[in-house]
């Protein structure tokens, strides 16, 4: 297989597995290393594809007609970040990223796509294994979150569930 063909190939299972594909599936479906499957990624997103980085692998950015993205300032620490996650997803949304604003670096964000406790406990085990810190340590616990909601209904709930856990930080954004 050539590599045009490749990362035509690459495209189309991005594009009909809705859910996060690692580097290493793709490189093993593909019969090359990783590193290749990483190349084509940046050459596909040079192309305009937009394809997240989520910790779980790549997703093809595919945002339901039915789905809208609200922004909530959020502050806490590390010991709640479960307690955050749980409650967006327990309420029907899911967290798309963190977005956080660096004195040198200026708006540093992160792909996190959660939908679901699974996802959340995913990344949670992913974040303990490799003993880093979250974006949110960089700015003292102060962070955006891009939330994923079907209706206005939702995105109400959650804040009132973060609101109550105490993370909620300021008014949301929308």
């Amino acid at each position: 297989m050539v590599a045009s063909e490749r990362r035509e190939k690459i495209k189309e299972l991005l594009m009909a597995a809705g859910q996060p594909v690692s580097a290493s599936v793709l490189a093993k479906q593909m019969g090359v290393s990783r590193q290749i499957i990483v190349g084509d990624i940046a050459l596909l997103r040079a192309s305009n594809l937009t394809i997240s980085a989520t910790p779980r692998g790549y997703i093809l950015a595919q945002q339901s007609e039915r789905e809208r993205c609200y922004t909530v300032a959020c502050k806490h620490g590390q010991d709640q970040i479960a307690q955050e996650l749980y409650a967006v997803v327990d309420n029907g949304g899911g967290v798309i990223d963190v977005v956080v604003e660096h004195a040198v670096y200026g708006q540093i964000s992160g792909q996190l796509h959660v939908f679901s406790r699974y996802d959340a406990d995913s990344f949670l085990r992913k974040l303990r294994a490799s003993s880093g810190t979250p974006l949110s340590a960089l700015t003292g616990g102060v962070h955006l979150h891009t939330i994923s909601c079907p209706d206005q209904e939702t995105f109400r709930r959650i804040c009132a569930a973060l609101a109550e856990k105490g993370i909620l930080f300021e008014n949301s954004i929308h």
